[in-house]
């Protein structure tokens, strides 16, 4: 068995089929149901329940090498997707939001909270400032 990266698609049909179990990925063209849920299930530790490919075809494009070239026609190229329905209970943290986001959201926080803290050192300050002012005034 040979191992091969599968791309997951984040598009929203598979944030929503998430919520199925469904979990869609890019697969090699040449990549069989039997391989793709051998390496899901063993890259993932998950059950891998159903299998379930498309073949999307390429679309022709048009492209143009300058004002007055030949214009011409290109493929894009073809891409196999595959839909891959787990066991209930089981998760593919692919399209969760990963620990380094919670990280990034904690950092946000005590970003906050710091601006805050610098706020009311300074506004104790000005009211120090001002109390020591009005001192000076009633001792003169």
């Amino acid at each position: 068995m040979r191992t091969v990266q599968y791309i997951p698609r984040a598009t929203e049909k598979a944030y929503t089929e998430e919520a199925k179990n469904t979990y869609i990925f890019y697969v090699p063209k040449n990549a069989s149901k039997q391989e793709i849920a051998k390496q899901v299930a063993a890259a993932f530790k998950v059950t891998v329940v159903d299998v379930r490919t498309a073949v999307r075809k390429a679309k022709p494009t048009r492209f143009s090498r300058g004002r007055h070239a030949y214009p011409g026609t290109t493929f894009r190229q073809d891409h196999k997707v595959a839909y891959i329905t787990v066991k209930a209970g089981d998760k593919i943290p692919v399209f969760e939001e990963t620990k380094a986001d919670d990280k990034k959201a904690d950092a946000q926080e005590t970003k906050a909270e710091k601006k805050t803290a610098k706020k009311a050192a300074k506004e104790e300050k000005k009211v120090a400032k001002k109390a020591e002012k009005e001192a000076i005034k009633e001792d003169k």
